[in-house]
Parts: structure tokens; C-alpha cells; sequence
């Protein structure tokens, strides 16, 4: 309960501390006549470096160069966010972007702020940072994810508080990991949606339906009754090839994507004259744990 209860307060205080790095910076007097901001410190940009732990991996050159452009002409709006390392470095937590823009636009200092904060701490920054201004693709946020579980024993529950968001979302986030690289390249590349990705996550070939899902530009809908009628083949082996057909109609399609999202589980309806059924496929003792609790609490 303790350390459930030290979670939550770290949660308040890492939304404590992105309020403070999105708050303007006061401006000195040496700032009021130059146009440049008071930070903590300028820093020489050869003492920073990138964070390798940074859940963000892709940058666009495109967007790099026009920051780049931007920061010729009006200088670093905004200080990048760091800590301190060995032999009086100093690696990134918030703004990778604007430090590799720097760079471009031939920067030798950068303004910086200087926090101190664990490996721990840096890492739910970083993710939080990049989370509140959709910097993450969907791949990049389900590995920051999994990284803080893997490392720092957080539940889906403590992650949700940390980063504002719900348990299903964080659930959903994680479901994408279970892809195939090459379909989880398509999700970091923008092909595909995290929508169109979480559909394709039960089938029995979700590289290939990846790809037929891209080359024609399905949309979610039609790329969730693709998958559909892959379950149904898996489940009725005699009915595989051309002829299957997914005789669900929309409201029952849309059901199962409400309960798969709201649960982070893949759940079929079966709904007939007669009755019917809901399954509910877990992977593991926790999901199960995780619907036994939810259940019992209604």
C-alpha cells in the first residue's frame, strides 16, 4: 500500500514538473534587450547528449530542417530539459528535437534546465513529455511502456495515473508489441493505425493482411472485418478459403471493438434468435486476474 500510495504522489509530481517546463521562462534583463530566454544555464551543445533510454526514436528530417530554420531565426524558444552525468555532462530528458535542430542550424550553446532526477524519473518524463504532445508514435509509446514495467515493476494502473491516461489505453498500447516486426515497422512508418494494427493482432497472419490492408487503404472498419473472417477460418478450419464470410453485422462488430478496447483484450460476440456468448481470450494469469477483479467489482 505504500509504495501504491508513493506512485501516486509521483505521479502528481511529474505532472508537477511538465507544468514547469511548459511554463514560460522568465526573462532577465539580459534577455529583455537580446530576445534571448533566461534559463538555467547555456550550456556548450558538445556537453549534452541524447538520452539512449528516450522512448522516442524516429525524427523527421523534413520537420528537423524547418526547426532548424525557425531556430536560425529566432533562437531556442524553449530550454532543453536535462540532468547530469559523469564528467560534467549532460544528457536530454525533454527535447531531443530541438538539441538535433541546434545542431543543424550551427548552434554551439543551448539553453538548458537542469533537473535531478533518477534513471527512473528521466525515463516517465521522457514518456510523459512526448505522450502529452503526441510526439510518440503508437509503437514508440507501447516500448516506453513495457520499459517501465520491465524495469521498474509498474502495473497498467500505476502507468495510467503517471501519464493521464486510462488502464484500456495503456492495455491497448501494450497489445501492439505482440505483432510481427515487420508489421510493427509499418505501424512506426504511419501505414498503419494503431486501430488498424490492434485489429490484426488475433489473426493468423497479420503480416500479410498488414499488406493488404495497405495496399488497398482499408480503413479500421474494414480492416476489423478482414480479421474477422481470418478468426472465423481459424475457428471453423472447413470453412477456410474464398467462401468464408463474416456474417456479423455492424452493431455486433462494433460491440466487440468497444469490449476489446475498454478490457485491452481481444473479445468475440456470438449473438443468435436463441442466445449467445462473449469470449474473452487472455494471455496471461495477471489479464485474467485483471477481468476476475473487474468483473467482481460489478
Amino acid at each position: 500500500m505504500e509504495e501504491d500510495h508513493s506512485k501516486r504522489r509521483l505521479g502528481r509530481g511529474l505532472a508537477a514538473l511538465i507544468g514547469e517546463m511548459d511554463q514560460p521562462i522568465p526573462m532577465g534583463p539580459a534577455g529583455a534587450s537580446s530576445g534571448r530566454i533566461s534559463a538555467d544555464r547555456q550550456v556548450p551543445i558538445e556537453h549534452v547528449a541524447r538520452n539512449p533510454r528516450n522512448p522516442r526514436r524516429t525524427f523527421d528530417e523534413a520537420e528537423l530542417q524547418e526547426l532548424a530554420s525557425s531556430i536560425r531565426q529566432h533562437g531556442i524558444v524553449q530550454p532543453v530539459v536535462v540532468r547530469t552525468i559523469a564528467g560534467g555532462q549532460y544528457e536530454i530528458i525533454a527535447g531531443e528535437r530541438r538539441w538535433r535542430a541546434a545542431q543543424l542550424a550551427g548552434f554551439t550553446e543551448i539553453p538548458v534546465i537542469v533537473r535531478d532526477v533518477d534513471d527512473r524519473t528521466a525515463l516517465e518524463l521522457a514518456i510523459v513529455e512526448n505522450v502529452q504532445r503526441s510526439d510518440l508514435n503508437p509503437l514508440e509509446e507501447a516500448l516506453g511502456y513495457e520499459q517501465l514495467i520491465a524495469e521498474h515493476g509498474y502495473t497498467q494502473n500505476d502507468l495510467g495515473e503517471i501519464i493521464g491516461k486510462s488502464r484500456s489505453h495503456v492495455a491497448n498500447s501494450l497489445r501492439l508489441l505482440k505483432l510481427p516486426g515487420e508489421v510493427r515497422d509499418m505501424l512506426a512508418s504511419g501505414s498503419l493505425s494503431a486501430g488498424h494494427a490492434r485489429a490484426l493482432i488475433p489473426t493468423s497472419n497479420p503480416i500479410m493482411l498488414a499488406k493488404t490492408v495497405v495496399a488497398k487503404g482499408m480503413s479500421v472498419r474494414d480492416t476489423e472485418r478482414l480479421a474477422q473472417n481470418d478468426i472465423k477460418a481459424q475457428e471453423n478450419p472447413g470453412l477456410a478459403g474464398p467462401k468464408v464470410r463474416d456474417n456479423k453485422d455492424a452493431d455486433t462488430l462494433a460491440l466487440e471493438k468497444t469490449l476489446s478496447d475498454a478490457l485491452g483484450l481481444d473479445v468475440s460476440v456470438s449473438h443468435k434468435a436463441s442466445g449467445g456468448f462473449v469470449r474473452i481470450a487472455y494471455k496471461t494469469l495477471d489479464q485474467l486476474e485483471e477481468i476476475c477483479r473487474l468483473l467482481e467489482r460489478r
